[in-house]
């Protein structure tokens, strides 16, 4: 386990109510018993290139066109 994550974990704990403590702590016990999902990376290495590359110039393009854009009327 990442150190530094834990320390900054137990510093905000220290300043939480015991009431709050608890629901981390109950958060903390539900996430620790779900299976991990997804597939590892190493079974879809064999899909690396399968894309050809014009298509994912185009697929770059339309990202950066349309993606990088904020509606701040949205909401």
């Amino acid at each position: 386990m990442d150190t530094p994550i834990l320390d900054k974990l137990i510093e905000q704990l220290k300043v939480m109510p015991q009431d709050l403590q608890w629901r981390v702590l109950e958060f903390a016990r539900a996430i620790a018993d779900t299976p991990i999902q997804g597939v590892p990376g190493q079974q879809l290495l064999r899909f690396a290139g399968s894309i050809p590359p014009d298509d994912v110039k185009l697929m770059r393009q339309a990202i950066e066109q349309d993606c990088e854009q904020v509606d701040l009327n949205e909401w």
